[in-house]
């Protein structure tokens, strides 16, 4: 699909960085052709990466891969449009590929959507670091906290081409946000932490055993899809919540507990997409100032969207700078475990399975095997006799792609001990 006319005339309309003795036509033909050979990454081809892929195509841009580690499941069809039935089972990024390069390869025009099917993790940094700009249409904190690291990461203040901008946008329902995050300028995704909502999560008890479906129903494999399915194990939940005197077990719950769903809308998905795309047009055309840096959209209550500045944080143990240490309140009589499970449920944390050191010595390591046997019975030792007021614990995790320093500090009502 070739750039048409009318958007050549957007193009070449003057903005607020406009010089006067500028060719306007020749600036045109410049922007065009770098639209046309820059490089786009798009991470997720769900129902965000679906409208955002086909967004990016149908402005100008000719070079776009997708990277996704899902498969296609039925459950996707009404909302993520580059799929089919024949796609249930193939890997997202492949079949999105190949329904857009089918759909929008015209006669001798160049055009060229690369799939990959696997993890983010699975890249390294010289992968990242090709493409000129990055847009997430993820449902996880941890995949956006990873790929924040790495842009980050990438930066070198001497080679201005070394920032690649990253553009992410969510949805939850009838909410949307968008953000535009440059690494190493404003404030980052890890910035953000404490703004989140925290996920819901469900003890692996009541998804494994409750009810035990393999036991009562061992004939019949267990398809978290299909209605009657859902249907009969809402029913044994609701059974037992009554039998103990639970409240709130509804139908969509039991849903979002079995199939761990996120609320998604097609509108909210077109609409938080479409603003993504904008921001990538901007940002690659400097036809207008790029948004500054957060977009929140409330179509529960209206159609309103709330832009704001989200300041970044001198502190971040990821943007800030030198790579800044964090200090954190540690209860001396707490145990190791105890303070690792702190740093889980620490809304500016948010850790999975930490890993922890000082210098010179293991506090307590996830991996490999061996190790962790060796540091295990530090997990019931005190923090005042692993660690000293001020010294420095470095932790790395499988969410972040580089480490974090935490400076412990003591509470006050707490420093003295036996």
């Amino acid at each position: 699909m070739a750039i048409t006319p009318q958007f050549k005339r957007f193009l070449g309309r003057p903005g607020p960085w406009t010089e006067e003795e500028d060719d306007p036509a020749g600036e045109v033909d410049r922007t065009v052709s770098f639209l046309e050979s820059a490089r786009v990454l798009v991470i997720g081809a769900g129902g965000l990466g679906c409208e955002i892929l086909k967004n990016l195509l149908m402005s100008g841009v000719r070079n776009v891969d997708v990277i996704d580690m899902d498969t296609v499941d039925v459950s996707n069809l009404n909302r993520q449009f580059l799929f089919r039935p024949k796609d249930v089972g193939r890997p997202k990024a492949v079949a999105a590929a190949e329904f857009l390069q089918a759909r929008t390869s015209l006669g001798e025009e160049t055009l060229k959507v690369t799939p990959h099917y696997c993890k983010i993790q699975d890249k390294d940094e010289a992968f990242y670091a090709s493409f000129h700009l990055v847009i997430c249409g993820l449902d996880s904190v941890e995949a956006r906290r990873w790929i924040n690291g790495m842009l980050v990461d990438l930066v070198d203040p001497q080679n201005p081409e070394s920032i690649k901008p990253l553009i992410d946008g969510g949805t939850e329902g009838f909410k949307g946000q968008a953000r535009v995050i440059i690494p190493g300028s404003s404030s980052c995704y890890e910035c953000s932490l404490d703004i989140l909502t925290p996920q819901r999560t469900y003890p692996i008890c009541t998804l494994a055993n409750t009810p035990p479906w393999p036991l009562l129903r061992p004939d019949i494999r267990l398809d978290t899809d299909h209605p009657d399915h859902q249907t009969w194990i809402y029913t044994q939940a609701l059974t037992r919540a009554k039998e103990f005197g639970i409240i709130g077990v509804t139908l969509s719950l039991t849903q979002g507990v079995i199939k761990n769903i996120i609320p998604a809308i097609a509108s909210t998905n077109a609409i938080i997409a479409a603003a993504c795309t904008v921001e990538a047009l901007k940002l690659l055309t400097s036809t207008a100032p790029y948004l500054d840096n957060y977009m929140l959209y409330t179509g529960d209550q209206g159609v309103y969207t709330y832009t704001f500045q989200h300041q970044r944080k001198e502190d971040c143990p990821v943007c800030g700078p030198g790579g800044a240490s964090r200090e954190v309140k540690v209860d001396p009589s707490w145990t190791l475990e105890d303070w690792m499970d702190d740093l889980k449920h620490n809304p500016q944390i948010q850790l999975s399975k930490p890993s922890l050191r000082v210098e010179g010595r293991n506090l307590y390591m996830q991996a490999p095997p061996f190790l962790e046997k060796v540091t295990r019975p530090n997990l019931y030792k005190e923090m005042r006799r692993l660690v000293q007021e001020g010294e420095e614990v470095i932790v790395t995790d499988a969410r972040l792609p580089i480490h974090l320093t935490l400076r412990i500090q003591f509470r006050e009502d707490q420093r003295q001990g036996p």
